[in-house]
């Protein structure tokens, strides 16, 4: 499909905003917050044009306050995956037919929409949901989410655009299909923003879609699914279902029209996924498109030529914002043994001025980890590090889950660079440190490439040119997204595309046109203007 005439502005970042105290938005935000605590929200499942429940309905609590029930969920079984499925293929056909720029205005809209009467309600869903506090929300649920949706119809008319050459008597071009069946996305609880750019963007290419997220962004995907309706997302085109997972892969993976998944989580469930799509190859009309962004163990490399604030800064910023439970965040850091005492005095100093506590008080710069299973993994790697000689705690090591699921922000020394912090994803508020010698760099830059399986961000500080020049070349492939004097977190849709390769995914960059090709399958067309009629080339011809 080409764009002909029409064309979309190019869209600028949606501003982030600041919620200081006394402001208007810092006033509604608190509204949203009250007005979403003072009910408990009932959650169907979206089907087709059905608002579906079941006779299993399950608590979605506060992580911050374990005692507060924000919601009750529908949940589904493999009926229900059944119905979704042939809800979007039912779509399909009209829905891939509608004229582009149709499609795109629906997401336009919704992009309108969140950034205006939906955006506190969306936001204080996300603060109470995934317990994340008002600035790591507005920039999540509210600013990136609005991005991916306007970027992406930017990047679709691009692609769209890209037409072949015509010789003369010529006409060719390309006609950008959706793929042939259902895609389905499979969306974590950590942003709202990847929950809902995951099953929208195959959506905006004329793809229908199966929708699964996390249990724990529940409350906040069915405001997404809200505000896709009030934009005009016609039933059927995006069906969402709260199924276990297992539950529906037996489905979903063995189905003949599955075309593709959309997925981030972890690197063990898009492994067994990617098993699961391999012994059911047979069974599909098309090869599957497999889209992933899975975990990370993010390095921070910092070189003796480094501003020692701006490390420190870094690296609380990098690994405690969302208490760690970013794919991006700065677990694991080298940091030369001059530099040491000066960036420890500024870690310690930072974290004792840390609160820790409710989203609801804006003071609180950390907040719950997810849910208790969460809690639990990250205390068992804290109890251990307490345990083991080798190992020094500086800062936090403290837990407690009476009320929510609270682990403060721990700073641990490693004697070892191969300890199990080092090199194991902890998706929690853990940093390890490893102490070299300067004069070892390129060999600790060597230890930093080969330590994890992982490959999705990292971040190296200095002022030495040539310094940040090694790194650069040498870590090429140990991050899909590299930082320079800055941590590795915070990737903008249309600035820093996201993705990295190696056990962190497929590398496919949400928030660029590299993931949008994706979901798009190429037909080209070949029209000959006047056919010939003479089988004979001149090279035929007699002397």
């Amino acid at each position: 499909m080409s764009v002909g005439f029409f064309q979309v502005p190019i869209p600028q970042n949606e501003p982030v905003k600041e919620y200081r105290p006394g402001s208007d938005e810092r006033a509604k935000l608190k509204a949203a917050l009250a007005e979403a605590s003072s009910k408990t929200v009932d959650i169907p499942m979206y089907i087709g044009a059905d608002e579906v429940r079941t006779d299993i309905q399950k608590e979605l609590v506060a992580p911050h306050n374990r005692h507060q029930i924000l919601a009750h969920f529908h949940e589904g079984d493999q009926s229900h995956v059944e119905q979704a499925i042939t809800a979007a293929l039912n779509a399909k056909e009209e829905w891939a037919n509608l004229s582009w720029e149709h499609r795109a205005s629906i997401f336009l809209k919704a992009a309108e929409l969140l950034a205006g009467p939906y955006r506190y309600k969306i936001n204080a869903a996300t603060m109470l949901g995934q317990s994340k506090n008002a600035y790591q929300a507005e920039i999540d649920s509210a600013c990136e989410l609005i991005d991916f949706l306007r970027f992406n119809v930017h990047y679709a008319t691009e692609i769209y655009s890209q037409q072949p050459k015509s010789s003369a008597g010529v006409w060719n071009r390309l006609e950008y299909r959706p793929l042939e069946g259902f895609v389905f996305a499979l969306t974590p609880f950590n942003f709202t923003a990847i929950a809902g750019n995951l099953p929208t963007a195959p959506a905006l290419l004329g793809n229908t879609v199966v929708w699964k997220p996390a249990y724990q962004q529940i409350y906040s995907a069915q405001v997404i699914m809200e505000v896709l309706k009030e934009a005009g997302l016609p039933d059927g085109v995006i069906n969402l279902i709260y199924v276990d997972g297992p539950l529906a892969g037996e489905v979903i993976f063995k189905h003949p029209d599955f075309a593709g998944i959309h997925f981030t989580g972890s690197t063990g469930v898009f492994q067994h996924i990617w098993k699961k799509i391999g012994e059911n190859i047979h069974r599909y009309k098309s090869y599957p498109r497999i889209v992933g962004e899975t975990g990370g163990k993010d390095f921070v490399l910092v070189h003796e030529s480094a501003d020692p604030k701006a490390v420190a800064t870094g690296l609380i910023r990098g690994a405690f914002e969302y208490q760690g439970q970013k794919c991006s965040a700065a677990s694991r850091a080298y940091i030369p043994s001059t530099l040491w005492e000066e960036i420890r005095g500024y870690i310690v100093a930072d974290l004792q001025a840390i609160k820790m506590g409710s989203v609801e008080d804006f003071g609180n710069f950390v907040n719950a980890v997810i849910d208790e299973k969460s809690f639990d993994k990250i205390s068992k790697y804290i109890s251990d590090a307490k345990a083991d000689p080798t190992v020094e705690i500086i800062a936090g090591g403290n837990v407690d889950k009476t009320d929510g699921f609270f682990v403060e922000p721990t700073v641990l020394v490693a004697a070892n660079p191969l300890y199990v912090t080092m090199c194991e994803e902890i998706f929690g508020p853990v940093l390890t440190i490893y102490l070299y010698h300067p004069d070892n760099f390129e060999q600790t830059i060597e230890l930093v490439d080969q330590t994890s399986p992982y490959a999705l961000t990292g971040s190296v500080f200095a002022k030495d040119r040539y310094a940040v020049e090694l790194v650069t070349k040498k870590l090429s492939n140990a991050a899909g997204n590299f930082y320079i004097n800055d941590k590795p977190t915070g990737a903008v849709v249309g600035q820093q595309p996201f993705g990295g390769a190696r056990a962190s995914g497929t590398n496919d960059k949400a928030g660029s046109l590299l993931n949008l090709l994706r979901w798009v399958s190429a037909r080209t067309i070949k029209e000959t203007l006047v056919s010939p009629t003479d089988f004979r080339y001149p090279f035929l011809a007699s002397e």
